[in-house]
């Protein structure tokens, strides 16, 4: 084991820790400001997620997005694969996929212009520590090399963390969206 890899371990832990805290005493209406930041962008293809454990829920934002414009959820294809994001709607029938998370049961795959994020913690200059597979990194990547794609990290405020432990090829985030809060960069 590497020092980096022992130092995301030990910042995921307590990112964990604080996110568990946050999602134990959320209050309801935390995807409001989601829901607000998504209205300057109505009709443009996007991805939200399924929320899993203690994962901050966007699904009404989704939801309301639906409305105007295609929304996908992701779908894991194989390990060292990137993401591909499978159309959602909110009264769609949907199976389990990999790691818990539901996916359409149906595939219906297009490429989102802007992906909704979870992590499990972040930094005031975008940085986004995640589950440590990849797949956002390897999927923004791919989708950046062929036309702006937008970064929007959903997460509680006290997801928040000073000094991640970041490598060169994590994906920077252009905006985090928290319960009470927004921040561009």
């Amino acid at each position: 084991m590497t020092d980096l890899t022992e130092i995301k371990a030990a910042a995921r832990k307590a990112a964990f820790a604080r996110r568990k805290v946050a999602f134990d005493t959320r209050v309801p209406g935390a995807a409001g400001r989601l829901s607000e930041v998504l209205a300057g962008y109505r009709s443009v293809p996007l991805s939200g997620y399924m929320p899993i454990r203690t994962e901050i829920d966007p699904v009404s934002a989704m939801a309301e997005a639906a409305a105007y414009g295609p929304v996908g959820v992701p779908v894991i294809q194989a390990a060292g694969k990137p993401l591909k994001f499978s159309r959602w709607t909110p009264e769609g029938p949907l199976k389990d996929g990999p790691f818990g998370a539901k996916v359409p049961e149906v595939d219906d795959y297009f490429d989102p212009e802007i992906l909704i994020v979870p992590l499990v913690a972040f930094d005031a200059n975008g940085g986004r520590l995640g589950y440590g597979g990849g797949f956002y990194d390897r999927t923004l990547e791919g989708l950046r090399g062929k036309r702006a794609t937008m970064a929007i990290g959903f997460a509680f405020d006290a997801q928040e963390a000073q000094d991640l432990p970041l490598e060169p090829t994590d994906q920077p985030l252009d905006m985090v969206v928290t319960e009470s809060r927004v921040l561009t960069f």
